[in-house]
């Protein structure tokens, strides 16, 4: 079975790129509640899904080292010689799996796997973009440093703290199931979510990994009952609902459009979606569609704005409006 890569035992199936801690933290970055597909699968050591593919990441002090695994899905199309569908209905049989058991052992184990100049290419664009490693993160804390002093007081804490810029579909379903919800539940069933409807991509130690649905696999008419039945509650209704109302009615493209449209337009349009509120259209906003003018607000920076910027406004009130989102913004 094939293992979880890691950098002292193999040092040969890993690639790298240049960047220092100060620009990226993978534990504070990936374990912050940004996106809820990342383990530590060994110390300092990342897996997750990015891109269709699995990938584990660490890093030494000035460099971001990276494998990325064979996808035992493709593999499949290849030896049936056929293309299978992907989404809701995608499994690998166990006589797929036998087939291939043992050459991925060898892919994996034996010897790195041969990768072209374009590949890495690739695998590097796809890196500095989820990172957005062409944003020098020590200017900015600099400059906020200069304008914050409470900033500056704990930005050494906190070096490396990094905005993801992720895929907007799964950004937005994994932002949903937040609701009313703590991390490492989120994190449960975002995975749930990924295995039940996601294409499989590859297995590592007992660990199964999937992709993250497709907006027609969420759309089906049959994932609200079983969504339920896999602990999802009330969120199950607004996953499948939203799904459908972009298929049906803006179309697959419609949310990475959202890129190129001005924050607030973005916002309303998300805030039109079954489930979504202020809250979680800022957060997609921010962590997926390139608006950096966004704040997302809850009860805990709302208790920060107090605490540390003696924010005293709504002080008798218990939910945040839209004028106290405004203002602690």
């Amino acid at each position: 079975m094939a293992k979880h890569a890691v950098l002292s035992s193999a040092a040969k199936m890993w690639k790298s790129l240049a960047c220092a801690k100060s620009e990226l933290r993978l534990d504070l970055t990936l374990a912050c509640g940004q996106s809820f597909r990342w383990r530590e699968t060994a110390e300092g050591h990342w897996t997750g899904v990015l891109g269709g593919r699995v990938w584990t990441l660490t890093q030494t002090d000035d460099t971001l080292w990276y494998h990325v695994y064979k996808n035992q899905e493709r593999q499949v199309e290849v030896r049936d010689g056929k293309r299978r569908r992907t989404g809701a209905a995608v499994q690998i049989t166990d006589k797929a799996e036998r087939r291939f058991k043992g050459v991925l052992e060898k892919e994996e184990e034996e010897r790195p796997a041969e990768t072209s100049v374009q590949d890495v290419k690739e695998e590097e664009e796809t890196l500095r973009d989820y990172f957005q490693l062409n944003v020098k993160l020590q200017d900015l804390y600099k400059e906020w440093g200069a304008a914050d002093p409470h900033f500056k007081n704990i930005a050494d804490t906190f070096t490396g703290v990094r905005l993801l810029r992720q895929d907007p579909t799964e950004c937005l379903f994994s932002f949903i199931c937040t609701s009313n919800n703590h991390i490492s539940r989120i994190q449960g069933m975002v995975e749930r979510l990924c295995q039940a409807l996601g294409t499989p991509l590859c297995q590592l130690d007992q660990t199964s990994y999937h992709n993250f649905p497709s907006l027609f696999a969420l759309a089906d008419g049959s994932v609200e009952e079983s969504l339920r039945d896999l602990g999802f509650g009330y969120r199950a209704r607004f996953l499948q609902q939203s799904a459908r109302r972009i298929v049906d009615t803006h179309g697959l493209e419609w949310l990475n459009n959202l890129r190129s449209v001005p924050y607030l337009q973005a916002r309303d349009a998300l805030r039109s979606l079954p489930g979504v509120g202020t809250k979680v259209a800022d957060c997609v906003c921010l962590m997926s569609l390139d608006k950096t003018d966004a704040v997302p607000i809850d009860t805990h920076v709302w208790q920060i704005a107090k605490r540390d910027y003696k924010y005293a406004a709504g002080n008798g009130q218990k939910t945040i409006t839209d004028k106290l989102h405004r203002e602690i913004g």
